[in-house]
């Protein structure tokens, strides 16, 4: 199972948020960059970046920092946050990013993801973000009336591989990810499922790697210390993530 280190950008700064609420954002790293090269230097071997201001204005805001980011490290990057076209997903790919995440965008325009899957099989990731069990868009500010594990199937049958599954009311919480909704779509569909959410100690990654999980986004964890990027590597013996082929 992969860990991706989480790197939020915020007004070109790395925060965390409470619940997706851009105004309880805390800032721990002014400058994203040195984020992204603390948790290679650490082992990491995937990064999970999101441009905070993009998602909720539906353009990308913060490219400046990613393209820092890529410079930076050597490791590969998936970003997320205001990709709402093909024309956008093909300038974030051409910049070096790995894996593009489709949120919003994909939960409005499903002819956009059976594009971009099939011109990208390997390089495109759904985003789905849950709030009580229904998806959210638009940087989290609206939900609507599809539930999650409906939406994970429909990605499988337009081509998706790989799906990242947010717990919004977990997020930066701390108190632990929704296992439940989790195995549900692991189970009841081919998914790659990447989990993410409350993810606070070692022991929620194992448990999140024993139900089949194929990655886990931590973020507040490895900011504040709960979390060892270190131990938790060597605890769940990592390998190295198989990179999407050209």
């Amino acid at each position: 199972m992969i860990i991706f280190p989480a790197i939020d950008i915020k007004d070109g700064k790395c925060v965390r948020l409470k619940r997706g609420d851009m105004e309880k954002a805390t800032v721990y790293e002014e400058v994203p960059a040195r984020a992204a090269v603390k948790w290679e230097s650490l082992g990491g071997k995937y990064l999970h970046v999101v441009d905070l201001n993009g998602a909720f204005v539906g353009r990308p805001r913060n490219l400046r920092e990613v393209e820092e980011i890529l410079s930076n490290v050597k490791i590969p990057v998936q970003l997320g946050g205001g990709i709402r076209d093909l024309d956008t997903v093909e300038y974030i790919l051409s910049l070096g990013v790995q894996r593009v995440i489709l949120g919003t965008a994909a939960l409005k325009d499903a002819a956009l993801v059976k594009r971009a899957v099939g011109m990208y099989p390997s390089k495109i990731v759904i985003g789905i973000d849950a709030r009580d069990g229904f998806v959210a868009m638009e940087g989290w500010s609206k939900t609507s009336s599809v539930q999650a594990l409906t939406f994970a199937s429909k990605m499988e049958d337009l081509g998706a591989k790989t799906v990242i599954y947010t717990d919004i009311w977990r997020d930066g919480m701390l108190g632990g990810p929704n296992f439940d909704c989790t195995a549900e779509i692991i189970e009841r569909t081919s998914l790659e499922v990447i989990a993410s959410g409350g993810i606070s100690r070692l022991e929620h990654l194992i448990r999140l790697k024993q139900i089949g999980a194929s990655g886990a986004v931590v973020g507040k964890a490895l900011y504040t210390g709960g979390i060892d990027l270190e131990e938790a590597l060597d605890a769940l013996k990592e390998e190295s993530p198989c990179l999407p082929k050209e």
